[in-house]
């Protein structure tokens, strides 16, 4: 079945995805000659250019499919996460939340090395080099991301050390270094080693019976060297000090031993401090702290896979000790033992960061908790609500409008209600549901299990392999079957990414579908995060659609054919090229505006570059990766894209073509990238009449942004937009977060 639904899927695309360079450089076993074509590549676009400006000549059109005009994927993830860290230089965002946004550019690295270096690194050792459309190979990837890393983890240290540190400090926020410490900080902070770290630590020698042992992916360590033997006459001369993760990195120290303010020290300083008291009777010569990040993917043979949860239930434990793909150590290790933890990591000077600070920046998220620091943070909001959902029944008001919500300015409560309703009305029959990120104790799944209990018939596609979530879904699919409800796992090969409710109600002896179609994840946390859509709708061809949908889910069949829906992997992917295809007929009065989280899949770029030399107007809002480059003569001058980086994570996706004033206006849950056009199930849902006004008019907004937007530049670099002098400054999200909430 799934080589099946493959083979349906490949024969919607217009074209096969890798270009015959890409796959004669996949085969080259020299990429020297790859790096050398790829660079004169790049000096023929730029003579075109310089050739354009001075004089018009005949050129021959440069292939679409040529190297130079597409960005490297790894290359352009980097870009966005250096405009994550950007945030913490921008004054006009709260301190509180600009250190968040420096702990969150650590959090995305992390992500960035157990996923994707970890796939070049695997790719690298095992012989199976393969390229994108840039075709950059992998090696020399590796090597431009070791040097655009190292700069910014510098570059991050530096801000957090001369700008964040002294700007808390200035507000009253002070984290006490160890030599600062008084001496009755120093005994609370003894009898709390005592107390609370010794009792939980190991401390691990060295020697032929004590291996170096098997650290966890990304936790705490400390590599000791010591002096003298220990009670058995050992003298290895190192140590190990894992630190225990049920152990805070932050430490609150009392008010009344300090001189106001609030006061913390790190866990990392009082193992520094009281290292020695774990190996009693030797000296501590040194004690250091180390971090390394491992291989967190998750992987397995599809074709021998019975049981899905129980196959990700094994794997799961295997993440936490893949091979490691990055050291980060304290600045002050000395070179030898940096070599030896490089050997042990089995990995190179290259995977090695030396930071001037702690190493687990991310554990550092829990200062909001521990400090009061509401004037420091951005100003709490209440979502706004419509009167109508408050005062009426939501069927009775689905049935006399469609309703499109825009998160967080507008609540997710109807979504909630909705389902919440439905579970205690007589009148549902049936409700249906996807879940990819919703957490186990939630609203939604609160609604989804009394549903079940009250002997409704509850069908629940749970997609276990939403990363890093995947043990979150195994609990709550447990906790839905225990209620009663019917939980499916989706299709093997195709993660299950498709936003979708569909409830079915008796009213007057007839059966009536309602449908919620969203762009982001039933997550009421997420939805005061992210920027997402929801559409609700009585719509019966829409209800059909989504019934069709589940049905394709649940159970086994041919493609069925959609009335007003589109879905990945079957038709959405062929339909963006067709509607490109007829905005480039029109011309120069052609427009198109995408917004999504990230654009990579060839065919959609080269439809977009071809629609552009036939003068469509192109505006793309790219929050994240962007293989696309604008702005190269007679190829992309007519595309812009830009990227929103603000207080909310930008998550809408939202396709606009013009088509001679009858416009399709479309929301998704799918991004233009080749996962999601071809190896998952995603909705497109249109958009008609006001609500299609609606979000163009947000669109708009967003590309009038001045303020926190940023510029893609054909060289792959960003630039900020700034408001011209005498310009009034726009910010979408604020805009529409004064529109909307209270």
């Amino acid at each position: 079945m799934t080589e099946q639904i493959k083979e349906q899927a490949r024969e919607q695309a217009a074209e096969p995805l890798a270009s015959d360079t890409v796959l004669a450089a996949a085969a080259d076993d020299d990429y020297q000659g790859d790096i050398a074509a790829h660079e004169a590549s790049i000096a023929l676009v730029e003579s075109r250019e310089a050739i354009a400006i001075t004089e018009p000549v005949e050129e021959p059109p440069l292939d679409l499919k040529a190297p130079e005009l597409y960005i490297n994927r790894e290359l352009s993830h980097l870009q966005f996460n250096i405009r994550v860290l950007e945030q913490a230089l921008d004054e006009t965002h709260p301190l509180m939340e600009r250190l968040m946004f420096l702990l969150i550019f650590s959090s995305n690295l992390d992500e960035f090395f157990e996923i994707r270096v970890a796939e070049l690194m695997a790719q690298l050792k095992y012989g199976r080099e393969s390229v994108g459309p840039d075709a950059l190979h992998p090696q020399v990837v590796m090597n431009r991301i070791g040097e655009i890393c190292g700069a910014q983890v510098e570059r991050q240290y530096k801000i957090l050390n001369e700008t964040i540190f002294p700007q808390l400090e200035k507000e009253n926020i002070h984290f006490q270094r160890r030599r600062d410490w008084t001496d009755a900080q120093k005994e609370w902070i003894r009898i709390f080693f005592e107390e609370k770290v010794q009792p939980v630590v190991s401390p691990i020698g060295l020697d032929p019976s004590h291996p170096f042992p098997r650290l966890v992916n990304k936790s705490l360590n400390f590599i000791v060297e010591l002096d003298g033997k220990d009670a058995f006459g050992r003298e290895s001369g190192l140590a190990i000090i894992p630190a225990p993760r049920s152990l805070p990195r932050l430490i609150r120290l009392p008010d009344e031993l300090c001189e106001g303010g609030e006061n913390l020290i790190f866990l990392s300083s009082v193992i520094h401090e009281f290292a020695d008291e774990l190996f009693p009777g030797m000296k501590v010569e040194g004690c250091f702290q180390f971090r390394i990040t491992r291989n967190a993917d998750l992987t397995f043979d599809s074709e021998e896979v019975e049981d899905l949860a129980r196959t990700l239930l094994g794997e799961l434990h295997s993440r936490k000790y893949g091979a490691a793909v990055r050291l980060e150590v304290d600045q002050r290790t000395p070179e030898g033992l940096i070599r030896f933890l490089l050997r042990e990591f089995n990995l190179d000077e290259a995977h090695t960061y030396r930071v001037d600070g702690p190493v687990n920046l991310t554990r550092m998220m829990a200062l909001r908790d521990l400090v009061d620091c509401r004037q420091l943070c951005w100003k709490p909001f209440t979502p706004g609500m419509s009167g109508r959902y408050k005062q009426k029944n939501i069927f009775d008001v689905l049935r006399h409008k469609d309703q499109l919500l825009h998160h967080p300015f507008q609540s997710f409560s109807p979504v909630v209600d909705l389902l919440r309703q439905a579970a205690k009305d007589p009148k549902v029959l049936a409700i249906k549901q996807t879940l990819y990120r919703t957490g186990v104790n939630s609203d939604i799944v609160d609604a989804l299990v009394d549903a079940a209990r009250s002997g409704k018939e509850v069908t629940v596609v749970i997609e276990l392999r939403a990363r890093f979530d995947e043990e979150s879904n195994l609990q709550l699919a447990g906790r839905l079957q225990e209620a009663g409800a019917l939980v499916v796992y989706g299709v093997v090969d195709f993660k299950t990414h498709a936003k979708m409710m569909l409830v079915v109600r008796r009213e007057d002896g007839k059966l009536v579908r309602y449908a919620h179609l969203g762009t982001g994840n039933y997550h009421s946390g997420t939805a005061r995060l992210y920027t997402d859509y929801s559409y609700m709708t009585s719509d019966a061809d829409v209800g059909e659609d989504v019934h069709k949908i589940f049905h394709q889910l649940t159970g086994m069949g041919k493609i069925q054919r959609l009335k007003k829906l589109h879905n990945a992997p079957f038709t959405l992917h062929a339909r963006m090229l067709e509607m490109i295809e007829r905005e480039a007929k029109h011309g120069k009065q052609g427009h198109i505006i995408v917004k999504i989280n990230g654009l990579t899949e060839p065919q959609l770029i080269r439809a977009l570059y071809q629609a552009s030399q036939r003068g469509v107007k192109i505006e793309l809002i790219v929050r994240g990766i962007c293989r696309l480059r604008p702005g190269i003569v007679g190829i992309s001058d007519n595309i812009s894209v830009r990227s929103i980086i603000g207080r909310f994570l930008e998550h809408t996706r939202v396709y606009y073509f013009a088509n001679k004033g009858k416009p399709d206006v479309l929301c998704s849950s799918a991004d233009w990238m080749e996962r999601n056009m071809l190896n998952r199930v995603e909705t497109g849902f249109p958009l008609t009449g006001k609500l299609a006004e609606r979000v163009k008019s947000d669109l708009d907004l967003y590309l009038a942004d001045n303020s926190r937007s940023w510029n893609l530049n054909s060289d792959g670099s960003y630039t900020l937009n700034r408001p011209e002098e005498g310009e009034e400054p726009i910010s979408a999200q604020e805009a529409l977060l004064s529109q909307f909430s209270s």
